[in-house]
């Protein structure tokens, strides 16, 4: 079922670029090239590009988990299917193809729906800026992070990470991280904020699915609003962001979600969110 307001080509449900499969509200993508780490490609990043636009459509998804096959999350781009092929493009090509790949990170952060990257092993260059742009990181002890980027020779820079891991790490941190492009592990990650739980490698996958569930079961007009304001006021004046707190919770007063706790909590049970 979709929501009246979609148009008239249908949901995509079968991705060729990666697998994608929905269980009990949470829509999961699996990176699926583990014999070269996961890379991303011109394909997979169109791929996810356009999946992150339909997704709010999906009235059966209420979180989104992404993780990697194999040893590892995510390498980064495919050096002989992205970086061989973009020496050889013209600058109107590399252009389009530098606005794709941050029209991914753009859409994340745009997806009213919480995000999810389960870490293992290597997330390099674009797989640590997927990481990033997600809501939580979720991360296994054998998890490590490299922004490789200038030591490919381009900009640290790349599809929002000069804006992005500031935020999340500082700007001293990020400075480290993006001009030298040296690979962190998974404890230093979690020192520089860039883990939101870091668990054993054999218990990735059960937090992950616990987290998954608890936010699938919660207020999902609450959480998306909470993730748009995070996203929407990292660069507004305090007056500005309390004018749009006020605005954003006057409505939701009005959902049935609101009138719903008062009423658990009146009779004593847990509250059975709609999402209305």
């Amino acid at each position: 079922m979709t929501y009246r307001f979609h148009a008239s080509p249908r949901l995509t449900e079968d991705w060729r670029h990666f697998r994608f499969g929905k269980a009990d509200g949470v829509a999961t993508v699996t990176l699926d090239r583990p014999e070269k780490l996961n890379p991303l490609t011109f394909e997979s990043y169109a791929d996810l590009r356009d999946l992150l636009a339909e997704l709010p459509h999906h009235q059966d998804v209420r979180v989104l988990v992404i993780r990697g096959e194999g040893k590892g999350f995510c390498g980064g781009g495919d050096v002989d299917e992205i970086i061989g092929e973009l020496i050889k493009m013209e600058p109107r090509d590399l252009m389009r193809f530098t606005k794709m790949t941050g029209a991914v990170i753009r859409a994340m952060r745009d997806c009213p729906i919480p995000i999810i990257t389960a870490v293992h092993g290597i997330a390099a260059g674009a797989g640590a800026v997927v990481a990033l742009a997600s809501d939580f990181r979720v991360v296994g002890h054998s998890g490590r992070f490299a922004f490789l980027f200038t030591k490919v020779g381009l900009s640290g820079g790349d599809m929002g990470a000069a804006y992005l891991l500031p935020r999340v790490a500082g700007l001293g941190r990020a400075t480290e991280l993006l001009m030298l492009g040296d690979t962190i592990d998974a404890e230093t990650a979690d020192r520089y904020g860039l883990v939101s739980r870091l668990v054993a490698d054999d218990e990735l996958d059960t937090a992950v699915a616990e987290l998954a569930r608890r936010l699938a079961d919660g207020p999902t007009l609450a959480l998306a609003q909470t993730k748009s304001l995070l996203t929407a006021e990292l660069d507004m004046s305090i007056s500005a962001s309390m004018e749009l707190d006020a605005m954003t919770q006057a409505l939701l007063m009005t959902t049935r979600d609101h009138a719903e706790f008062h009423a658990a909590f009146t009779e004593r049970r847990a509250p059975r969110w709609e999402g209305r």
